[in-house]
């Protein structure tokens, strides 16, 4: 080898220890990035199938001769929902299915503890709206409708305008308010269209103007 060759070869050695090692960790990096990204999303959709399948499940507890859910299996389902899926929102429906369950069975307890949960930390918006209207329900139910009036308060999302305002003209009623239970209904009222405003709704409202008369 001549010293020309000596000469580039020791320039490239330098270079090399210099920048190779720098350039195959940035390749390197990059391969784990693309490819832990990937990882990522075939566990998240395993993870997606799995909450499904156990929220299938748990629906399919209804299937019985008389459609009521066998309470220990549903118990179990749920408990691996939020074992494995807590805070998805697989798991805060199964709580939302397990609020109903206890409902039914005169739990009320048990359904304001499960509809609290997923207030505290809704998965989404939709959700938490969802969970605080049923707990309302619950607390009704059990003569707290002053408190059940307060978890209404605020603004909600235009979706759920209508159910909230009829449930706060319903709370109100229950509570010897007819002037704001009207206002309540009305607002409910203003936010359906007119077909689907004629009914549940139309027929509280009647009931209140026959009240006045």
């Amino acid at each position: 080898m001549s010293s020309t060759e000596d000469e580039q070869l020791a320039d490239f050695k330098e270079w090399w220890s210099r920048n190779g090692k720098p350039l195959v960790t940035g390749g390197l990096l990059a391969l784990v990035i693309v490819f832990g990204w990937q990882a990522f999303q075939k566990y998240q959709s395993n993870q997606s199938q799995g909450a499904s399948m156990l929220y299938q499940q748990l629906l399919e507890t209804t299937l019985t001769p008389d459609g009521k859910p066998d309470a220990a299996r549903v118990s179990d389902l749920a408990g691996k929902l939020n074992s494995e899926f807590g805070g998805s929102a697989y798991a805060q429906y199964g709580s939302l299915f397990v609020a109903k369950v206890a409902v039914d069975s005169g739990k009320l307890d048990d359904a304001a503890t499960e509809l609290k949960a997923i207030i505290a930390k809704p998965a989404n918006p939709a959700l938490g709206e969802i969970a605080r209207q049923r707990l309302a329900q619950v607390l009704a139910a059990q003569d707290k409708a002053d408190e059940a009036l307060k978890l209404l308060e605020g603004d909600a999302d235009k979706a759920f305008l209508a159910t909230r305002e009829e449930l706060k003209g319903d709370l109100l009623v229950q509570l010897g308010r007819p002037d704001e239970a009207h206002a309540a209904y009305q607002k409910a009222k203003a936010a359906l269209s007119d077909e689907a405003a004629v009914g549940g709704l139309q027929i509280k409202l009647d009931d209140l103007a026959k009240g006045d008369a």
